[in-house]
């Protein structure tokens, strides 16, 4: 943009006869910047560039998810958008950043609170272990539950994010609380959505029936709007300043119990928004919570298998040996902890601990047995074939490929034992 001075000029020299060219020429500037002041009568409009095309729209979601969540900056996403296919430059970044900060700073919230017992929110926030030298060895995963009502929070850290840890940590967060509040509030994470259809979520199957056998409901907040779930973001960010930055991770176990001690030690505090400590809302929230359901939801993978003739089925590439009753029947696969359950129907068929190796052959022999005594299957594979023609084969029963295999037999109720709760 020109000075005063320059302005003034270029509409004297104007005045005086001068052309276009003659008055760039005099002053130094381009002959399109004197056509356009002399256009708008002394007044500078700028270019219009509110319909022109930009490399950086396809990422203009991306970019605000990122500001509202957190303050990175316009090289860290540049870096971040490159291998995305971002061609334009750092400058593009910055600018759309920085138009975009101030419309964030001028966005105003009405702040939402809950009645007791109605709703809790649930978050996942990633933690780093790093070495002496500040190089990063290993990566865990936080799992935060809190109550709207009084703010009361349960943490626990988790080497994986999977979906049978993300539902244990909600049983072990019910029963911390003594109850189970009415609706609980998610964005849009693939544990609890699978994808939506015509704006409507798909929900994944097992957490929806997580959710029903505990009798909540599952809510969503809409994408990119982080501060619906305000209640549990800023906690995520307080625990990783208060209470990780600087602690000493020596295993999981010890973390988790320090971290529950650090929170309840917090809960003493004023809250700066409610005015009261955490454990004097709590009280008044408690009996609005909803009852603990029974008995705990199985939290394991399920997975679908064919039993071959040999009275096995593959998982892992490994065969594992279920009793000859249930030979070519479809059966339901429970897999948690390094432990397979075998399921035809209700009936549990077998439990297994899942082998380190691969093409292993896992049986107990109480199978072999009960196969060999069995009168009907002898009859069908070792009975003398009238006609016999010279030289054909004998038929050879699973039994004589299993009976030197040393299995060791343990009691069903072991192996029960195996799938106990238990931090991932």
């Amino acid at each position: 943009m020109l000075r005063r001075e320059e302005i003034v000029d270029i509409t004297y020299w104007e005045r005086r006869g001068l052309s276009k060219r003659q008055i760039a020429a005099k002053l130094g500037i381009h002959r399109n910047t004197v056509t356009r002041y002399l256009a708008n009568g002394g007044d500078y409009k700028p270019y219009d560039t509110g319909n022109r095309g930009s490399g950086l729209v396809p990422f203009y979601p991306r970019i605000r998810h990122w500001l509202e969540n957190d303050s990175y900056t316009a090289t860290w996403m540049y870096d971040r958008l490159v291998p995305l296919g971002f061609a334009g430059s750092l400058r593009t970044i910055q600018r759309f950043v920085q138009k975009e900060t101030g419309r964030l700073a001028l966005k105003a919230f009405l702040r939402f609170e809950t009645e007791p017992g109605h709703q809790a929110q649930v978050d996942f926030g990633e933690l780093v272990v790093v070495d002496e030298h500040g190089d990063k060895v290993l990566t865990l995963y936080l799992f935060l539950m809190v109550l709207g009502f009084s703010r009361k929070r349960y943490a626990e850290l988790m080497f994986r994010a999977s979906l049978p840890s993300f539902l244990d940590a909600h049983q072990r967060a019910f029963t911390f609380f003594g109850g189970v509040p009415t609706e609980i509030l998610y964005d849009n994470m693939k544990n609890v959505v699978t994808r939506r259809r015509d704006s409507e979520p798909v929900w994944n199957d097992t957490f929806y029936s997580f959710a029903l056998h505990n009798g909540f409901a599952p809510r969503l907040c809409p994408p990119y709007a982080s501060w619906v779930k305000g209640k549990v973001e800023r906690p995520i960010r307080f625990i990783r300043e208060g209470f990780w930055r600087g602690y000493r991770f020596t295993g999981l176990h010890e973390a988790n119990r320090d971290l529950i001690q650090w929170l309840i030690g917090k809960e003493k505090m004023i809250h700066g928004t409610t005015c009261q400590t955490i454990v004097e809302r709590f009280e008044t929230e408690r009996p609005f919570l909803g009852p603990l359901p029974a008995g705990p939801f199985d939290t394991s993978i399920r997975h679908w298998r064919k039993v071959g003739k040999d009275c096995c089925f593959l998982f892992g590439r490994n065969r594992y040996m279920v009793p000859h009753r249930a030979a070519g029947r479809k059966i339901m696969l429970r897999v948690k902890d390094e432990v397979i359950r075998a399921y035809d129907g209700p009936e549990l068929l077998v439990s297994y601990r899942i082998p380190e190796g691969r093409g292993d052959l896992v049986a107990d022999k109480r199978f072999v047995e009960a196969l060999r005594r069995d009168p009907r299957q002898n009859r069908m594979k070792y009975q003398t074939v009238p006609h016999r023609a010279k030289g054909a084969a004998t038929t050879i029963g699973l039994v004589d490929e299993i009976s030197q295999i040393a299995v060791q037999v343990r009691d069903i109720a072991f192996y029960e034992a195996l799938t106990g709760g238990g931090h991932e």
